[in-house]
């Protein structure tokens, strides 16, 4: 059941290509998905999509100032990261943007909610148990709330996949939303 929220209320997706619909049409990625289910619901949020393929954390920090001014969003969903994974970039680098991006997104006076990745096997089970836990760390410290594996369920199945193993294809995108959807509405309640 949705909030009595201002009707123009912003969630914004601040992320990488897994939310910018790379590879799959922009419509049918879990960020329009979101939109839509938001109005079935009865939300009234528009969704604002600033993910950049490609992206880094450290992309993220230093477009979040003018992003967050601009379109003074009440949530922003951080996804980052993965690149920095898969670039081999320090797990305590990602953590310090991951970090500065949750205490700009607050002083902006938006709640945040942090969505973690998890780095393919093939990166070794310390850098991927490191990595992982900046996620887990930084919601414990900073009191955020967390999707662990936005991809859980997904990245496992090689069937939602693209050919490339690494971009959930179309038919994956209903089932991230499911991932984030609980974590979101219970901020969003909290404001009702």
């Amino acid at each position: 059941m949705g909030g009595s929220v201002l009707a123009d209320a912003r969630i914004m997706v601040v992320g990488d290509s897994l939310s910018a619909a790379y590879g799959i049409p922009v419509d049918q990625g879990w960020v329009s998905l979101l939109q839509r289910r938001l109005r079935s619901a009865g939300y009234q949020h528009q969704v604002l999509n600033a993910s950049i393929s490609g992206d880094t954390t450290r992309g993220g920090v230093s477009r979040l100032p003018q992003a967050l001014a601009e379109h003074r969003p009440e949530v922003v969903i951080i996804q980052l990261g993965g690149n920095d994974g898969l670039r081999g970039f320090g797990p305590e680098q990602t953590r310090r943007h991951l970090l500065e991006m949750i205490r700009l997104a607050r002083a902006a006076r938006a709640k945040v909610l942090l969505l973690g990745v998890q780095l393919p096997a093939n990166y070794g089970n310390e850098f991927r148990s490191k990595f992982h836990h900046v996620y887990l760390d930084l919601a414990d410290q900073e009191t955020v709330p967390l999707v662990p594996f936005f991809l859980d369920g997904v990245a496992q199945d090689l069937t939602l996949m693209q050919a490339d193993g690494i971009h959930p294809g179309g038919a994956a995108q209903s089932k991230i939303l499911d991932n984030i959807w609980p974590a979101l509405t219970a901020i969003l309640s909290a404001d009702s």
